[in-house]
């Protein structure tokens, strides 16, 4: 089966729309995302966040700066969104410029105010099991797996990938689920038959078509997190991690790329950015 990832977003950010309504006094969860200069895939990303945002009904700005802004001044700017009061989630859309030291401005924004999961204390709390933001792919990634198999105690997953971003965060996501959980990188070896082990697989390596149908067992899940272009027959083409034409017909459940990881990621953007409004509403 394909895993739709449009349609079970679709259902997340319904159920976000309805919960926003709910909220007292009209108020509304406010979502500020910060883009740095003209990366392409960047501006389509925040271009999608902020439509998705206000369709559900979140506050969502935009703050645009040219390439040059110094790290000081972009500090002083994330320092004025923590001090305001309708600002609730604060998104750094990377990468960065060279020039900006990514962990440092990471670690300036408000750890409850970030929706992206990124900064170190909630990094902490996810690996001990406390409350904690959790990264948008992962999280997304989670969902699709929870709408295949609810209860997954028990179950062998192979994370392909070591990156803070994507293949950590997830694999702290599948042992709190009580998964054996393995992750596998470039220095591993013999990938291949450790994913053969794997009731789930997450590919999150950035490699395209990297895994083969040789590599997974027929009752496996695949979620394929990879944005890879590629050029075939001359044009240009968005693929994953996974060959998806060589496995689908294989396995018990597979995530397209494109339809799959990328509109949930969006969504659970979206949960996140409700979540802390929720909490900073509590401790003012």
């Amino acid at each position: 089966m394909i895993i739709d990832g449009k349609k079970i977003a679709g259902e997340l950010r319904d159920k976000i729309k309805s919960d926003i309504k709910k909220l007292p006094n009209n108020n509304k969860p406010g979502l500020t995302v910060i883009l740095i200069g003209e990366h392409p895939a960047s501006q389509i990303y925040v271009r999608n966040k902020e439509k998705f945002a206000n369709e559900v009904g979140i506050n969502s700005i935009v703050l645009r700066f040219d390439e040059s802004i110094s790290e000081e001044d972009l500090k002083n700017e994330i320092k004025k969104l923590n001090n305001d009061s309708n600002v609730h989630g604060i998104l750094v859309q990377l990468p960065l410029p060279k020039h900006i030291n990514q962990k440092d401005i990471i670690q300036t924004i408000d750890p409850v105010k970030d929706v992206d999961g990124f900064h170190p204390i909630n990094v902490g709390n996810l690996s001990s099991g406390n409350d904690a933001m959790v990264p948008c792919t992962p999280l997304g990634c989670y969902y699709l797996i929870k709408k295949v198999i609810p209860n997954l105690s028990g179950l062998n997953a192979v994370v392909i990938g070591r990156s803070n971003i994507n293949g950590k965060p997830m694999a702290q996501l599948l042992l709190k689920e009580n998964c054996t959980v393995t992750i596998v990188h470039s220095k591993t070896k013999n990938i291949e038959e450790i994913c053969k082990n794997g009731d789930i697989v997450i590919a999150a390596v950035g490699k395209a078509k990297m895994v083969k149908s040789d590599w997974v067992k027929d009752t496996a899940i695949i979620i394929d997190v990879g944005i890879n272009r590629i050029e075939i027959n001359g044009k240009n083409k968005i693929v994953g991690d996974v060959d998806f034409d060589d496995i689908q017909d294989k396995v018990k459940g597979i995530s397209p790329v494109p339809g799959g990881v990328g509109p949930m990621t969006i969504a659970c953007l979206l949960e996140n950015t409700l979540k802390a409004y929720k909490k900073i509403s509590k401790r003012i």
